[in-house]
C-alpha cells in the first residue's frame, strides 16, 4: 500500500511543481578534460522567460537595506541588511567563479511553507553570488540567511562550485514548526560527478568531516523531535526523512540523473529498475536501490561533453522517447500534463533533461589556473537545450548581450532582438518535422559551438596578455565585447536558420538544395520540391487503424 501511496502523491506533487522541474549536474576538477570545476542548470518552467540576469559589483553604506523579492514570482518578501560591498554576477556565476544551480524537490508537505520567512530559494543563490568568493562562502551566506530570515520554499538541492570545489546542498524548511531550516552539503569527491533533478538525494552522510561534510545542527533531532525518525544518528538519511523517494521521484526526476550517468560510466543498468520507478524500501521505509550520489566517469569530460549531458531524451535505453509517442517524425517530447488515462488507466509521459520548457540553462566553466575574471565562464543558452547553442559568457564581463537582456520582450511580448525567441521559433518548427529538421539545427550548432572552443585559447591569452599590460579594466571590457558580439552574432545566425527551414521545409515539402543554395530551373522557378511523406512503420499504424476507410478501391489487395 505504501508504494500506492507514494507513487498518487508524487503524481499530485508533480501537478504542482512541474514550473519548478530542473536538471543539474556536477564535475569536479579531477573528473574533467582540463581541470575545470562544472556545474549545469536547465532552468525549466513554461513561463520563464530565457534572459541574462547581470548585476554589477556595488558598494553600500552602513545601514543599508536589500529588498527581497520571489524569483518565482516577482512578490516582495521583505527587507535584509545589505552588506558593504557586493560582487558582480552574470547570470549565476559571479566575478570569483562561483557558481550555483538548483533544483526544487518539495519534500514533506508540512515543511513546504513558513509564515514570515523572507528568503525564497532564488533569492538565496542570487544574494550568496553577490557575496561568496568560494563555494563555503556560499553555503555559508545562504544557510545564515535563512536561519536569520525564515525559509520562504519548499525543499530544494543546490549545486555550488568555485574553481577548486563543487558542492552539493540540500535543504528545507521547518514549516511552521520553527524559523529556518535544516540542511546538509557535501563536498563532491575530486574525480568524481554528481547530478540532481527534482528530488533530494543526500542520505547517510559523515557526521565528523567539517572538510567535506556541513550540516545544521538540528538536521537530526529536529526530525527525532517530530517523530519522522527513530534511530542512530549514523543511520539517519536526509532525503528518505524529509523528502522519501515514490514512483514520480524516481521516474520524473532521478532518471536524469541515472541517464546523464549512464553516459559517463559504465555499470548503470544496475539502476534501470529504479529509474522505471520500481522502488524497493526496507524495513524503515528507505529505498534501497537508488544510484549513487555520485560516480567516476570512465574518462575525464570536456564542456562539449557535460552540454552533451544536459542533450538527452533517454536514448538508447528502455525509457527512450522515440517509441509511438513521438509521432511519425520521431518527436522526443511530449506536451502537458505529465501523466493521462485511458479508461481509467492512468499512464506518465517520460520526463528528460531535455524538455521544451526550458526558459535558459549553462554549463559553467571555473578554471583555477586563469585569473578570476577570465577563469570563469557560463556557457548560456535559452530554450530547449538540445537545440539551444551555448554561447561563452566570461564572468569579468560588465554588462549582458542586449540579445540576452533582461527586458528586451518576455514571455508575451515577441523582440526582434531576443535570442529567446529566435531560438524559441526556430525549436518550434523544428517539432513539426524533427527527425529532418533537427540535423539542419544541429549542423549550425556544432559549428558555432566548435568555433567558440577553438577561439577560447586565444580570448584567454589576449585578456591575460591585456590584464597584464594594461590592468583589470582594459581586460573586462576587451571580454565583453568579445561575450556580446558571440550572442548578438548567434542570434542572428539563428534567425537566418529559422528563415532557412521555413523556406526548405514549408508545407510538408523539402525543397532541392546544390552547394548551399536552393535549386531552381533555368527560366527562376524552384525545382520541384522532394515529398518525403511518412515512415513506412507510420503508414502501417494508420492503415491498421483505419481499416478499409483509406484503401483505394479497385487497388492490389482490396
Amino acid at each position: 500500500m505504501r508504494h500506492v501511496f507514494l507513487a498518487i502523491a508524487s503524481f499530485i506533487f508533480f501537478a504542482g511543481y512541474q514550473s519548478q522541474a530542473c536538471t543539474n549536474f556536477l564535475v569536479t576538477r579531477g573528473a574533467s578534460a582540463d581541470g575545470s570545476t562544472m556545474i549545469t542548470y536547465a532552468a525549466d518552467s513554461h513561463t520563464l522567460y530565457g534572459e541574462l540576469y547581470y548585476t554589477p559589483a556595488a558598494d553600500y553604506e552602513e545601514g543599508a537595506m536589500l529588498d527581497v523579492y520571489e524569483w518565482d514570482t516577482g512578490k516582495f518578501l521583505g527587507k535584509i541588511e545589505q552588506v558593504k560591498h557586493t560582487f558582480s554576477v552574470v547570470g549565476n556565476m559571479n566575478e570569483h567563479q562561483v557558481a550555483i544551480g538548483e533544483t526544487t524537490y518539495g519534500g514533506r508537505k508540512e515543511l513546504g511553507s513558513q509564515s514570515g520567512a523572507i528568503m525564497d530559494y532564488g533569492s538565496l543563490m542570487y544574494i550568496a553570488l553577490q557575496r561568496a568568493k568560494t563555494a563555503r562562502e556560499a553555503i555559508e551566506v545562504m544557510t545564515n540567511l535563512v536561519e536569520e530570515y525564515g525559509y520562504y520554499s519548499s525543499g530544494e538541492s543546490f549545486s555550488v562550485s568555485d574553481p577548486n570545489e563543487v558542492w552539493i546542498l540540500e535543504m528545507i524548511g521547518k514549516g511552521n514548526f520553527e524559523k529556518g531550516a535544516v540542511w546538509v552539503a557535501l563536498r563532491v569527491p575530486d574525480g568524481y560527478i554528481c547530478g540532481h533533478a527534482n528530488q533530494a538525494r543526500i542520505t547517510t552522510f559523515p557526521l565528523n568531516d567539517p572538510q567535506n561534510c556541513m550540516y545544521s545542527k538540528d538536521v537530526i533531532s529536529f526530525a527525532h523531535e517530530r517523530g519522522w525518525f527513530v534511530g542512530l544518528n549514523k543511520d539517519f538519511s536526509f532525503s528518505d526523512v524529509y523528502a522519501p523517494v515514490d514512483f514520480g521521484a524516481a521516474r520524473f526526476c532521478e532518471a536524469r540523473v541515472w541517464a546523464a550517468f549512464n553516459r559517463v560510466t559504465t555499470g548503470m543498468e544496475t539502476y534501470t529498475d529504479y529509474a522505471l520507478g520500481k522502488v524497493n524500501y526496507d524495513e524503515k521505509g528507505f529505498a534501497t536501490n537508488r544510484p549513487p550520489l555520485w560516480v567516476k566517469p570512465d574518462k575525464p569530460v570536456t564542456a562539449q561533453d557535460v552540454m552533451g549531458l544536459m542533450r538527452d531524451h533517454f536514448e538508447g535505453t528502455p525509457l527512450d522517447m522515440t517509441g509511438p509517442g513521438s509521432g511519425p517524425f520521431h518527436l522526443p517530447y511530449r506536451w502537458r500534463p505529465l501523466t493521462w488515462s485511458v479508461d481509467s488507466v492512468e499512464y506518465c509521459n517520460e520526463r528528460a533533461t531535455s524538455t521544451q520548457q526550458t526558459g535558459f540553462s549553462f554549463v559553467s566553466q571555473s578554471r583555477a589556473w586563469l585569473p578570476d575574471h577570465i577563469g570563469g565562464i557560463l556557457w548560456f543558452g535559452v530554450d530547449d537545450t538540445y537545440s539551444t547553442c551555448y554561447v561563452p559568457m566570461y564572468c569579468g564581463m560588465t554588462h549582458a548581450p542586449k540579445t540576452f537582456a533582461v527586458g528586451n520582450g518576455d514571455m508575451l511580448t515577441y523582440s526582434e532582438s531576443s535570442a529567446f525567441w529566435a531560438f524559441n521559433l526556430v525549436s518550434n518548427l523544428a517539432y513539426l518535422r524533427y527527425d529532418l529538421m533537427i540535423h539542419d539545427i544541429i549542423d549550425v550548432q556544432e559549428e558555432l559551438e566548435n568555433k567558440f572552443m577553438m577561439s577560447q585559447p586565444v580570448i584567454d591569452q589576449a585578456a591575460v596578455t591585456l590584464l597584464n599590460t594594461k590592468g583589470s579594466e582594459a581586460a573586462r571590457q576587451f571580454l565583453t565585447e568579445y561575450s556580446c558580439n558571440e550572442a548578438n552574432n548567434t542570434t542572428m545566425r539563428w534567425k537566418e536558420l529559422g528563415h532557412y527551414l521555413l523556406i526548405k521545409y514549408k508545407d510538408g515539402n523539402i525543397m532541392k538544395e546544390s552547394n548551399g543554395q536552393f535549386e531552381r530551373t533555368e527560366t527562376g522557378l524552384p525545382e520541384f520540391p522532394d515529398q518525403p511523406g511518412y515512415p513506412e512503420k507510420w503508414k502501417r499504424h494508420v492503415a491498421t487503424e483505419t481499416g478499409d476507410q483509406l484503401k483505394v478501391i479497385g487497388s492490389a489487395g482490396h
